[in-house]
């Protein structure tokens, strides 16, 4: 079986990984020019642990990733909450955060030794089904014959436009803003940090590696926003960014399918993006390898609506500008704060991705 991957981020890398180790023949396009070196999504959840083991991913991951067992929630500068995540999941109580090139560049590596193929500058242009196969079109002006074609090409997937499904759904108005910089001596160390500001504003500090750090808000300019001070020593990555709530309306048709972002998209609240998409990855590869791809698209479909809202949900309730509402986010963090059965019924909502 020859099966072809669009997209070569976390989603598709990780489909290719769990195929080729099942003696799958892969072959991954993307059409950058090479490796991002930028990171965009950052915590890697016990559920995408799990899947990743088999294949030794893990392994490297646990390696070189920094494993977050804290949070911290401040309501402007002031301390409302902090809680661990130990005794949260009854096989890994942490989350591992890594930047998402070098979680590429694991899965990458990892794919090449299992006999998997990675190509850059290939860009897909075209598909033609048919009953025994899939045949694609790319900018070298040449057609080439797959079993599968699996879409993992992202929001605007070319993928899901072949197919003609349609991907529902809505974009927030407001502007996000990013910024990956490396910090000498940030008090929160190994920490994910959430400030909640007034008017709903939110910033979120989430370490990478020892010294390098994501900052991310619902605002413009996230390291102005930050209302504690950051000695940042250097920039990898600024930038601005909308968010888009969408999913297409189901995940496949014949021989083709989506998988990851091409699938669905929501808010980084909740970090639940990357892991959706290393589930449905993983999800997809078992069900083609073992002949049950009629299952994958409702699935799938069910688990990714139940994501999108429970994020759309987490995401409302901390970005209210309702000073009501924001009282009682800070009162229930206060309470929170004061039982530690709720600490770990909170761990527990956070590790079970």
């Amino acid at each position: 079986m020859r099966v072809l991957i669009v997209g070569a981020g976390p989603t598709g890398l990780t489909a290719g990984v769990e195929l080729a180790r099942r003696g799958v023949h892969v072959e991954v396009i993307d059409q950058k020019q090479e490796p991002s070196i930028f990171s965009r999504a950052v915590g890697i959840l016990p559920s995408s642990l799990s899947v990743l083991t088999p294949s030794g991913v893990t392994k490297n991951l646990l390696e070189e990733g920094i494993k977050i067992q804290e949070v911290r929630v401040f309501s402007g500068t002031r301390r409302a909450l902090s809680f661990s995540l130990k005794g949260g999941h009854s096989d890994r109580d942490y989350v591992i955060a890594l930047a998402q090139n070098r979680t590429e560049d694991i899965l990458r590596n990892v794919l090449i030794r299992f006999g998997g193929s990675v190509t850059y500058g290939r860009k897909f242009t075209s598909l033609v089904q048919y009953e025994d196969r899939a045949v694609i079109g790319t900018n070298d002006g040449r057609e080439y014959a797959y079993d599968m074609v699996i879409g993992a090409d992202g929001i605007k997937s070319r993928t899901r436009e072949c197919l003609g499904i349609e991907y529902q759904g809505f974009d927030l108005p407001e502007i996000w803003s990013i910024a990956d910089v490396d910090v000498y001596n940030w008090p929160n160390k190994g920490v994910f940090t959430i400030f909640l500001l007034n008017g709903g504003r939110v910033v979120v500090v989430v370490p990478l590696e020892s010294d390098r750090f994501r900052v991310i808000s619902n605002t413009e300019d996230a390291l102005s926003t930050l209302p504690l001070p950051m000695n940042v020593i250097s920039k990898h990555r600024e930038g601005k960014f909308n968010i888009s709530i969408r999913q297409a309306s189901y995940y496949g048709m014949g021989r083709v399918f989506l998988a990851g972002d091409a699938a669905h998209c929501h808010s980084p609240v909740g970090g639940r993006g990357m892991n959706l998409g290393i589930s449905d990855a993983a999800e997809l590869a078992s069900c083609i390898t073992t002949n049950r791809l009629n299952r994958y698209s409702v699935s799938r479909h069910l688990v990714g609506a139940n994501t999108i809202a429970a994020s759309e949900r987490a995401r409302q309730l901390i970005t209210s500008g309702n000073f009501l509402t924001r009282r009682m986010v800070i009162t229930a963090c206060h309470s929170i704060n004061l039982f530690r059965f709720l600490q770990r019924s909170l761990a527990q909502v956070i590790l079970d991705g």
